[in-house]
């Protein structure tokens, strides 16, 4: 797919030749500030650019000349000014071709086809396939970007890819199941196009049983790299293309902390910003700190600068993640808190939002929830997962907090926050030796607690993890019908939380394509829930001000506040 910017003033061309090269599976970016051009450029990192000449505040042929400074990306100019003056000095200026208008539909998608595969079809096609949470997602983003230095084009079809890669995920059985699926289903390809290369990197590869499976029933993957050496993908790579022959990098010491890898991310508005490394907790189901090793906060200052040029791009949600935020800076000297590094972040100028993930309530203080109460732009939104209301449950998973405990940060929370507050928590039903008496102390608490969501989980062992060596007497069919009646709760109470919002007005960020219709865009209200309106695709990427008329039971529906 391939991500094309247009630079076009008038609206209505401008949407209609969107929605031309987006039929034909393009991505194409609309610039909205003709002040700023260079800067979405930036932000866009496109692949072609369509250019109009005629424009506010400077014209295109500024603009293609000031894209030439930085990047040889193809410029194709649209113009009405179709005489051979303008044509020969589009061309002098750095442009690839020239289209007149009005434009001619046929004419368009034919040079725009052929611009880009002459220039993209002789690089390698990658593909990489992402399995797991954001911090997953977060590290496949800078293995794009390291793929791209190295002169790699992208791919979401496996079968063209000359470099096939799987970022996995060991939380859950089912995702390791399929990976294993997915990796097995590419057999025969292999066969037929023995130099493609065939990798896989992330959690599930820094267990040595995975690891040695890999090895012995999937001999048609080339590579294979644990989480704390993603960012030698490039040596490995190398290694495995020159010597022919299998590399098996699985270092089991914790992973330094690399800064300045080059990053690819998958949205042009909304970013990941990893803080910290590694989680420090134990928890008895939980493989995370033996795959992703000790907690490792990254200096302050590399984080704020990051902060900084990722608002100078144009991105509007900046997520701050970690195994465990609330730990962040225990390993830093000087100390920085979590909540002191929130506060200069907020401090930072621009209109942007910051969210975080994930709290662990046995680190979750006061002064964290007084510092989201008190800054702007951190959003009013706490996923903080409690995973069991039973404190011998809880005792039993190390989880090191109380039910009660846990109860009152959510009570502060909400004094501090009032209804402006979303939290969100996890829960799993049926960890080994929980009875039907101790879930229903899980129930009590989520009435108490009013989420807004759950994200729910029967309990899944993990090899490796104290957990799995448990006895765990009650059937898997037991299990899911406490799921189920968890489940009707939080649907209950999911619908009646929405019901508050009725007639309220929410400062939303417009994500992208609603579900009620084909007319509707879905944005986020600070609180994290989702609120669809009628409205155009010009609007993806922005704040909106959005008045709730229908309440409905997991998603709000609305309508835009016009100025």
């Amino acid at each position: 797919m391939y991500q094309i910017l247009l630079v076009e003033d008038d609206r209505a061309l401008a949407l209609a030749v969107q929605k031309l090269l987006e039929s034909y599976g393009s991505r194409v970016r609309c610039v909205e500030d003709f002040a700023d051009v260079l800067g979405e450029f930036a932000a866009c990192q496109p692949q072609l650019v369509l250019m109009d000449i005629k424009l506010p505040y400077r014209d295109g042929y500024y603009w293609c000349s000031r894209i030439r400074e930085i990047s040889a990306v193809p410029v194709v100019f649209l113009s009405s000014a179709s005489d051979n003056m303008n044509i020969v000095m589009a061309l002098n200026m750095g442009g690839d071709d020239f289209i007149a208008k009005p434009v001619d539909p046929m004419v368009l998608t034919a040079k725009v086809q052929a611009v880009l595969q002459s220039r993209y079809t002789d690089k390698p096609l990658a593909c990489v396939i992402t399995y797991g949470c954001q911090q997953n997602v977060a590290d496949s983003e800078h293995i794009k970007g390291m793929l791209a230095d190295m002169g790699y084009a992208f791919t979401d079809d496996r079968h063209k890819a000359q470099f096939i890669l799987f970022n996995t995920c060991a939380v859950r059985e089912h995702a390791e199941d399929r990976v294993f699926g997915n990796v097995g289903a590419l057999k025969s390809y292999k066969a037929e196009h023995p130099d493609t290369v065939i990798a896989l990197c992330g959690c599930m590869m820094q267990q040595q049983h995975i690891a040695d499976r890999i090895k012995q029933s999937f001999p048609f993957v080339d590579l294979v790299f644990g989480t704390h050496v993603v960012h030698r993908l490039p040596e490995l790579l190398l290694r495995t293309l020159t010597r022919k022959k299998r590399v098996f990098e699985l270092p089991d010491m914790d992973g330094v902390i690399a800064e300045g890898v080059p990053v690819v991310r998958d949205d042009q508005r909304r970013a990941w910003l990893p803080i910290m490394y590694g989680c420090n907790n134990f928890c008895t189901y939980c493989i995370v700190p033996y795959v992703r090793g000790r907690e490792r906060s990254r200096q302050a200052c590399d984080v704020l600068a990051e902060a900084k040029q990722l608002i100078a791009d144009g991105y509007k949600e900046i997520t701050l993640l970690g195994q465990n935020v609330n730990s962040y800076g225990k390993d830093l000297t000087p100390r920085v808190t979590f909540s002191q590094l929130l506060r200069q972040i907020n401090d930072l100028p621009g209109d942007f939002r910051i969210r975080f993930m994930t709290s662990h309530p046995k680190d979750c203080t006061k002064e964290l929830l007084d510092t989201m109460a008190e800054c702007p732009k951190v959003a009013k939104h706490l996923h903080l997962p409690f995973q069991c209301g039973n404190d011998r449950v809880l005792k039993a998973m190390n989880r090191g907090y109380t039910a009660e405990q846990y109860l009152e940060l959510v009570h502060y929370a909400k004094a501090k926050m009032g209804s402006a507050l979303s939290i969100t928590s996890d829960v799993i039903v049926g960890f080994p030796g929980e009875t039907y008496e101790e879930f229903q102390d899980t129930l009590s608490l989520v009435k108490e607690v009013g989420a807004t969501s759950l994200f729910t989980f029967i309990y899944s062992p993990r090899e490796g993890t104290p957990a799995a060596k448990m006895d765990d007497p009650v059937s898997h069919k037991e299990k899911a019908r406490w799921m189920a009646e968890l489940l009707a709760l939080q649907e209950q109470i999911s619908a009646e939380q929405m019901q508050l919002h009725r007639g309220e007005t929410f400062k939303c960020f417009v994500s992208g394509k609603g579900k009620l219709g084909d007319n509707y865009v879905a944005a986020r209200t600070d609180g994290n829930l989702i609120i669809e309106f009628e409205g155009d695709d010009s609007l993806i990427g922005s704040f909106q001000n959005v008045k709730v008329i229908e309440p409905l039971t997991y998603v709000l529906r609305g309508e835009l506040e016009r100025n």
